[in-house]
């Protein structure tokens, strides 16, 4: 609860000590509210698609419907699609899948994909049509973010962090995965942004600029990542960052998926080389439809199923093992080092330098490479 006086009462105090002032923020330390969106982050983050329905489905569904002939002829690959949510990070990837007509596909162009069609006529339109729903074609997804999809749609793989999470956690994804409005996405494919947002500076901006809900951290874009000033590092930098963020995100996939106890599991079915799953497409016939060659890890046998399912990222960061701890800061070393500053910053100290920065006339940040 916030109270306000007429202006008479000159102590203030927060958190059980007096300090001079509050800021809107609810700190007394730096004020970050003054910070501004940077030009060079505009465009790149985004709140994930808002699907408004039961167009979900499970991985046997997917399998069936992505195998299903079509009297045009179009696979229905073209819109069936791998599904993710901030689960999928936090915990484990759990092999959802969802049927996606895009953003603007008419209902002649959707009726075509039977299969799926069907499956959402039978499953979704009578309580999409009876739902405060903002728009009337049933079978589109209520905010399909089509701008997050243009900026996504030649990467081969994108950064996703959840919403809400206990830990800021950033991981790869791969394109045609639909990510969820329960994730902010970076339209970036290159390995220095991911080691840039994974270190303690932004993690330290992202606390201070963001949300919480209850206890739980929210990252929102436009106050976390737009005004975030990015490094503008030399080219041996730029290298460094990429190595440590590369070499972070290496040990934790062997963590959560040892070769010990998966296997490679590849799914084939038609696909288009004008669709989603265009490049894992092969041998096309004359249309243009062929073989998708999708390759999956899946655990080796049951008991490396339940060995796997103690394994997931939030448990991990619990835990925060040595090794861990020291490839997060062999990367916090790098990315300081981009910006000139020392390793062992306090967080006020941290929020200042990066506040001065923000505010700096001219401040363009880094060229961040798109993929």
């Amino acid at each position: 609860m916030l109270g306000f006086d007429d202006g008479a009462e000159r102590t203030r105090v927060l958190d059980g000590r007096v300090v001079g002032e509050i800021h809107s923020n609810l700190s007394a330390a730096v004020d970050t509210t003054q910070a501004q969106p940077l030009g060079d982050n505009l465009g790149r983050s985004f709140m994930g698609d808002t699907k408004g329905g039961a167009f979900d489905i499970d991985a046997s569904k997917a399998a069936e419907l992505l195998r299903l002939p079509n009297p045009s002829g179009r696979p229905n690959s073209d819109v069936v699609v791998p599904w993710v949510n901030g689960l999928d990070v936090t915990r484990r990837f759990r092999d959802c899948w969802i049927v996606d007509f895009g953003s603007a596909r008419g209902e002649r162009e959707a009726a075509p994909y039977e299969g799926p069609f069907e499956h959402l006529r039978a499953n979704l339109k009578a309580t999409r049509e009876q739902s405060r729903t903002t728009r009337a074609e049933w079978w589109l997804h209520e905010r399909p973010r089509p701008a997050m999809r243009e900026a996504l749609h030649p990467l081969p793989r994108f950064l996703a962090t959840p919403t809400v999470a206990k830990h800021r956690l950033f991981v790869w994804m791969s394109a045609p995965t639909l990510p969820d409005h329960q994730l902010i996405v970076i339209a970036c494919a290159d390995d220095h942004l991911f080691g840039v947002l994974h270190s303690r500076i932004h993690e330290v901006w992202a606390l201070r600029q963001g949300t919480a809900l209850e206890d739980r951290p929210r990252y929102t874009p436009t106050t976390t990542f737009e005004t975030f000033p990015l490094p503008d590092p030399s080219g041996a930098q730029r290298t460094a960052i990429a190595q440590a963020a590369a070499e972070l995100n290496a040990l934790r996939e062997r963590w959560l998926n040892p070769p010990e106890w998966t296997r490679d599991d590849v799914l084939t079915f038609p696909g288009s080389i004008d669709g989603p799953w265009a490049r894992f497409v092969r041998d096309p016939n004359p249309e243009g439809v062929g073989t998708v060659h999708y390759t999956r890890r899946v655990s080796t046998d049951d008991k490396a199923a339940a060995e796997l399912k103690r394994r997931t990222l939030t448990k991990l960061y619990n835990a925060r093992p040595a090794w861990l701890d020291n490839a997060h800061h062999a990367l916090d070393e790098a990315v300081a080092a981009a910006y000139g500053f020392p390793v062992d910053l306090s967080d006020d100290e941290i929020l200042a330098r990066r506040l001065a920065l923000n505010l700096e006339p001219g401040h363009v940040g880094a060229d961040v490479e798109a993929s």
